[in-house]
């Protein structure tokens, strides 16, 4: 099993952030990031980022990836986010799986950062050695968790939205958990 780690809203001064765990099984990990590289290659764009593109292309990219074989964990976390805490937070509730084999975090965390999610992975009988960071251009399925987060944080800022309605159904039956601090 891999585990993908993305955020979104964490530069806020109010409103929720949101941490994002898309769970993928290692059999179906190769499948999964063909699927994002067959999209965007259709969508005609170099890489998914929900920022960047416009909600014509998050539907279609959300409604391709929502087909796949992947589950996910959600953490809603007040603003200012404190990344340390939110993250240290996130990862004691919601990685309890043991047949983990690695965790991929999205962007390049300080020393302090990886210190304390180690520790926490520590704590919980994970070898520290599955962590890693990378950018989403590196792992396709980052760009997957990058949709989740983008999804999840946008519904907590403007529940009444009509387009972020569409898109959360199409995730919605994927979510085992949503933690709310």
């Amino acid at each position: 099993m891999y585990i993908f780690i993305d955020e979104s809203g964490v530069h806020k001064r109010d409103g929720k952030s949101s941490v994002a765990l898309v769970y993928l099984r290692t059999e179906h990990l190769d499948t999964l990031q063909r699927v994002v590289r067959e999209t965007e290659k259709a969508l005609r764009i170099d890489y998914f980022h929900w920022s960047h593109n416009a909600w014509p292309v998050r539907k279609k990219f959300v409604e391709a990836i929502a087909k796949q074989d992947f589950s996910i964990k959600i953490a809603l976390i007040r603003n200012p986010f404190h990344a340390t805490e939110a993250y240290e937070y996130a990862l004691q509730h919601l990685v309890i799986e043991r047949d983990i084999s690695c965790i991929i975090i999205d962007g390049k965390k300080s020393q302090t950062y990886e210190r304390k999610i180690k520790k926490v992975l520590r704590d919980k009988g994970i070898s520290v050695k599955k962590l890693k960071t990378a950018n989403d251009e590196g792992y396709s399925a980052l760009r997957v968790a990058d949709a989740i987060a983008g999804i999840v944080r946008y519904r907590a800022d403007n529940p009444q939205d009509e387009r972020i309605k569409g898109l959360y159904q199409l995730i919605a039956k994927k979510i085992l958990i949503t933690l709310e601090e």
